[in-house]
């Protein structure tokens, strides 16, 4: 008897034909994404370098593609659906995690406050030339002792006689921090003041004075993406810098779900990435005579690293559809994030097996997507945040602190 051959209807890439639950317009955005992921992004790790450029150098490339706050209306932004993006995320990511980050934050996280919280010279001012790609933004939450109780902030804002603002404070793991052109920086204002010491955001140029954004080195994961410390040293904004739209800590926390939206579909491309790699790999490969891929513990290996990562897909398309409807609640985001993350974790991780030795090395992606992957488990809240808003949903009480 002959080897078992694949029936030619069943795509390895694709086995649960998920592509058929796409639109021609969802399918052509996802095609037009992996073609400039394809020519752009994979050829920067070719020749095996530990660190690619960063994704600056593709913003306005990526405003062209329309993917720079693709999921908003107006302001020269693509109007695009939230299946859409979150389909463009999960191609970048099969690219880099770094390039989906540096999308994810401009759109989701600096262009997003701006244009449902800010004033109309705000989004004026700024969206335009971000969604072109040329004024880069940031997203200034986490602060070195105020990551996963970001209500604990330090960072001050205090009016002036004058009615300025003046902010005090420092935040730390800012992505696109020492490359912006602006920055959302959130602040606790004066507890004795009109805000009575609720948190505020603000819209920062990083050229005023005070401002500075040292990049963070000495990074094993996110090689490709510019992670920064914002320092503000008695920053003086005008009065009208505060975003009116927002006032206390859903401000904030609306754009962290923003993110972890695009973060559940991304993670579903590296796993593709990974799983991919170790298919061809596996085929490639020949001990005793015979590839890889024939032995039974190997095409263990292969399937449950396409059927985690089928299943991931399916349930980010399923948060997409939900999304688009506006029926989207964030502990099912929570869920996607937390889930999805740890799944293409655990992806990379049995593909880099596969792998053998080869598997450490940069001449596959399979551990710069692993190394990266660490970073995105914990960033956008860490796995025991989610698991704690998912118990809290279940239970009907808090369990933080």
């Amino acid at each position: 008897m002959g080897t078992p051959r694949i029936p030619a209807e069943i795509d390895p890439r694709d086995v649960l034909a998920i592509d058929s639950l796409l639109s021609d317009q969802e399918l052509l955005g996802r095609d037009t994404v992996r073609r400039f992921v394809a020519d752009r992004v994979t050829p920067m790790w070719a020749s095996g370098s530990t660190r690619a450029g960063s994704p600056v150098e593709m913003a306005r490339e990526f405003g062209a593609l329309g993917l720079l706050g693709m999921h908003l209306d107006g302001y020269g932004c693509a109007g695009a659906s939230a299946t859409e993006y979150g389909l463009a995320c999960t191609e970048l990511e099969a690219g880099d995690s770094g390039v989906r980050s540096f999308v994810s934050v401009q759109g989701s996280l600096a262009m997003f406050p701006i244009w449902a919280f800010g004033s109309e010279d705000h989004k004026a001012r700024w969206l335009p030339s971000m969604a072109a790609g040329e004024s880069i933004g940031c997203f200034g939450l986490t602060e070195a002792d105020s990551g996963s109780d970001p209500a604990s902030m330090r960072t001050t804002a205090r009016r002036a006689p004058t009615g300025d603002w003046i902010l005090d404070g420092s935040k730390m793991w800012i992505t696109n921090g020492s490359i912006a052109d602006v920055a959302v920086v959130w602040a606790r204002t004066d507890p004795d003041g009109p805000d009575e010491g609720r948190v505020r955001g603000f819209v920062v140029p990083t050229d005023s004075r005070g401002f500075s954004a040292p990049e963070i080195h000495r990074k094993v994961s996110l090689r490709a993406s510019v992670t920064s410390e914002l320092v503000l040293d008695s920053v003086r904004l005008p009065a009208d810098a505060v975003l009116p739209g927002a006032s206390g800590m859903r401000g904030p926390l609306s754009c962290l779900n923003e993110a972890r939206f695009g973060i559940a579909f991304g993670a579903c491309g590296a796993a593709r990435a990974c799983y991919e790699s170790a298919l061809h790999y596996a085929t490639q490969r020949i001990q005793f005579g015979q590839p890889i891929a024939s032995f039974q513990l190997t095409q263990a290996k292969l399937v449950q690293m396409m059927v985690a990562t089928q299943k991931g897909t399916l349930l980010a398309l399923h948060l997409g559809r939900m999304k688009d409807a506006g029926t989207l609640a964030t502990p099912q985001i929570s869920f996607a994030k937390m889930d999805n993350v740890a799944m293409a974790l655990e992806v990379a991780r049995t593909a880099r097996s596969v792998l053998g030795a080869n598997g450490i090395t940069t001449e596959y992606p399979v551990i710069r997507h692993m190394n990266n992957l660490e970073s995105v488990y914990t960033y956008e809240g860490t796995n025991e945040i989610h698991t704690l808003i998912l118990g809290q949903a279940i239970t009907g009480i808090a369990a933080f602190g």
